[in-house]
Parts: structure tokens; sequence; C-alpha cells
């Protein structure tokens, strides 16, 4: 027996789905990229799952659900495992629900996608670009992410240049989910209430199919530049952000000590440059170039989709995979993930990379927030201790910096350190018992306590 009080071979009997109960591939199914964090390295690394439900429709979704409800069995749902934070990692064991098998895709009609909760990023972008369609927004993760687990763990990306993030009115139409009751309903939640479920781990409804706005798509340009400096980089990039006239979907800068790491680069870049990850529409490359010559920078690879195939993308060098790149040479790597204070965020970048220097080598995405362009930092640091990265967190929040903590797997505290009432009135609804995901709603284990205390 475990600690829920079942036997995973029989439980899983029960459910009528496709399961695995062999202890190795369910410990490997309960991960996710945890280990970025040192810190969450050492308090998740013995969270494994039972077993692992592998539904193949909406109908199996619901037919697991209940019969977990009824064992008082937690259930996490789960993607495509890409997540950094534990999103995905069942801290109370029971099930996990891996949704990989509802991938349908149907055909963009009128610019609007529906799309099955397991369907891989990559593989909606293969399917649709034929089309004329691409996704709006996407993470560094492409290859295997799902847009279920985008949507539930995920905030913005690759795109966010031009669509700022997924809470953002426009890019998310609809989602259909599954409540964990006695008898499971599926509810369709529109436009606004969407974000009930956005970016809540799972923990309040099991997202099934999404209705998602595409963008038309474009011949996109691959291209990793160069300069001496990287505020001179960190200039450009910005320069480039916003300029409205340059069609763009990705505006990265990583300073020389990052850019390091990045081997599949290294014969393109000269030792101690700063590299500006950017893709540039086929038709704004001439003034892109121009616009670098004159910032005193360098290309030191353009590839066009033809010429990309093989290549590692510039999108896999950015967003988290610059920290995943760093990684495969020095396990001792960690990150922050912040924002910088406007409307001058570039003298905030100024002032932390004079502060740490190379303790901590910065990484910046610009992005678009409520319509203005914006700078987000997902720096390296080099970690030496807990004490000692809780002392750099202090330091960027006391000069003006938001940082969304990726050290710790509660929902609350890794974002804007205050509980969503939307999102837990809509968990007290959807997940009564509380066994979706348990443990990662701050706010619902707060008002479960004072329930049993009192």
């Amino acid at each position: 027996m475990t600690a829920t009080g079942i036997d995973p071979a029989t439980f899983a009997a029960s459910l009528g789905v496709p399961t695995e109960t062999d202890p190795a591939l369910v410990k490997q199914k309960s991960r996710d990229f945890y280990w970025y964090s040192p810190v969450l390295k050492r308090q998740l690394r013995g969270v494994s799952a039972d077993l692992i439900a592998m539904p193949r429709d909406e109908a199996e979704v619901i037919a697991v659900l209940r019969q977990c409800f009824a064992a008082g069995v937690p259930v996490t749902p789960r993607g495509g495992g890409t997540g950094n934070y534990g999103q995905a990692m069942p801290l109370a064991g029971g099930v996990v629900l891996d949704l990989l098998g509802l991938d349908a895709i149907a055909p963009v009609s009128g610019g609007v996608l529906r799309v099955g909760a397991g369907a891989r990023l990559g593989e909606i972008e293969a399917r649709c670009r034929p089309l004329g369609w691409e996704l709006r927004m996407f993470p560094s993760t492409r290859r295997t992410a799902t847009i279920g687990g985008f949507v539930a763990g995920g905030s913005g990306g690759v795109g966010s240049i031009n669509f700022g993030q997924l809470r953002d009115t426009g890019t998310l139409l609809g989602a259909r989910v599954v409540t964990m009751e006695a008898a499971p309903r599926v509810l369709t939640l529109r436009g606004a209430e969407v974000n009930r479920v956005h970016h809540a781990y799972g923990t309040n409804g099991v997202i099934t199919e999404l209705e998602i706005a595409m963008a038309p798509a474009q011949d996109w340009i691959d291209y990793a530049v160069g300069f001496d400096g990287f505020m001179a980089l960190a200039r450009f990039t910005e320069g480039v952000a916003r300029s409205d006239g340059i069609a763009k979907r990705l505006c990265t800068a990583v300073d020389a000590g990052a850019a390091a790491y990045f081997r599949p680069l290294r014969e393109a870049m000269r030792p101690g440059e700063s590299v500006g990850l950017f893709l540039i529409a086929a038709q704004s490359a001439e003034a892109f170039e121009e616009m670098l010559h004159a910032g005193g920078g360098r290309v030191c690879r353009r590839l066009t989709a033809a010429e990309a195939e093989g290549q590692v993308p510039a999108f896999e060098f950015t967003w988290n995979h610059t920290t995943l790149q760093a990684l495969k040479s020095d396990r001792s790597i960690t990150y922050l993930q912040t924002r910088f204070p406007g409307p001058d965020h570039l003298a905030a970048v100024a002032d932390i990379i004079a502060t740490y220097g190379e303790e901590v080598p910065m990484h910046l995405e610009f992005i678009r927030v409520g319509g203005a362009v914006a700078c987000a930092g997902l720096p390296l640091v080099r970690f030496t201790d807990e004490a000692r990265l809780r002392s750099i967190i202090a330091t960027f929040e006391a000069r003006g910096c938001t940082v969304f903590d990726p050290h710790t797997y509660v929902l609350e505290d890794g974002g804007m350190k205050q509980t969503d009432p939307a999102q837990l009135d809509f968990k007290r609804r959807a997940d009564p018992a509380g066994l979706l995901n348990p443990g990662k709603m701050r706010g619902w284990s707060a008002e479960a306590a004072a329930c049993a205390s009192s």
C-alpha cells in the first residue's frame, strides 16, 4: 500500500484507461525541470506519484476523476513536463494525469484554433503554418511542451514582444475544463473567465480543450548578433523592440558571461561577445541589419527557415533555454525571473550589473506589458547557497524590480505574492475536496487549515 492507501496495480485496473505502474517510469513522469532550482531540487527530489493514468479523450478524463474522487486519491494534471517549478509534480502522490492523448488539432477557422490540451506546440505550428497561421506566442520548450501545459503553467514567451502575455485579452478565447467531483462536470469558460484556470498549475480544474487566437504566419529570419559590450547590445535590443516598423517575434540580449555557454554558437562568436537573439520577418531584415551596423553590432549567424533545418534555433538560446544551455556545462548555475522597473529599465539593469558582475550574468527579454515595451530579466546566478540567493532576490526587490521567484512550487509565492480570488473561488466550486494538485495553492491550504482548526 502507498501513502494514499491504494495498491497501484489494483487501482490502475479500476480506472479503465491506459496506465503505468512501473516505479521507475512513474517516477520519471512525476518530474519536470524542477532541478533548474537547487532549492526545489532539495525539496522535491523524493516526489513521485503512485501511478500514471493516460486518458485518450475527455470522457476518459471524466472517468478517472470520478474514480479518484470516490477513493479520495489526489490527481495532478500533466502535459509535456517542461515546467520549471514543480508545477506538475505530485506532492501528495496519487495519480499523475498524463494528458498527451488529448492532442486533436482542428483546422484554423477565421484565425481561431480549437485544440486538445495535450497537443504539442511544435506540432500545432507544423500543422498550421502551411495554412498561413502560427502561434501568437510559445515558450522556448516549443518542441516538447503542450498547449495545455503552457496555459496552465506559463505566462508568455517568444511572440510576447507583439502580443504581450497569455493573460492579456484576446489570445485565450475559451477552455473546456473538467471538475473534480463525485459527478465531474464539463465547464466551458469564455474570454476573461479562462484566467480562472490560466497559470493555476491545474489546481482548480483539468483543461481538456482550448480555443486560441492565431497570428498570420511570417517568414522569420533567425539572427544571432554580437556586441563587444552588453549595455550597447541592450540598448540596440530595446531599440528594435520599440521599432514598430520592424516585424519581429523575439528580442533577447544575453551578456558574454551567459553566452559563453552557447556551445552551438561558439564557432560564430568572438571571445567575450555579448549575443542578441532575434526572429525578424524577412521584409524587415534589411532595416534590422542597417540598425545593427549603426549600433556597432555584427551578424554572427543568419538563417532563413530553410537554412535553419538541423540547426539549434535562436529561441532555444532564449527564455528558460538560456539557463538550460548553461546547466549543460555548469550544474552550479541557477536563475531568476524578474521585471525591471520603467520607464528607464536599462538604468536598473546597469545598476544590477554593477552590483553583481559575473555572479549574476545578465539575460533580458523584451516584451509588451499593457501595450508598452517592458524589460523582463532571466539572469543566471552562480549559486553558492540559499542565503546568498535570497540576498540577491532582496536586492533586486529593494531596487524596484519585481521578482517572480522560480525557487518555489507554491503558485502565489512564485508570482505576484497574493492569492487570485477568482482562482481560489473557482477551486472551491470545481475541486471541493482539494484533490487537484494539492499543496500548490497557498490560499487553499490556508483556508483548509483554518477550517480544520475551527
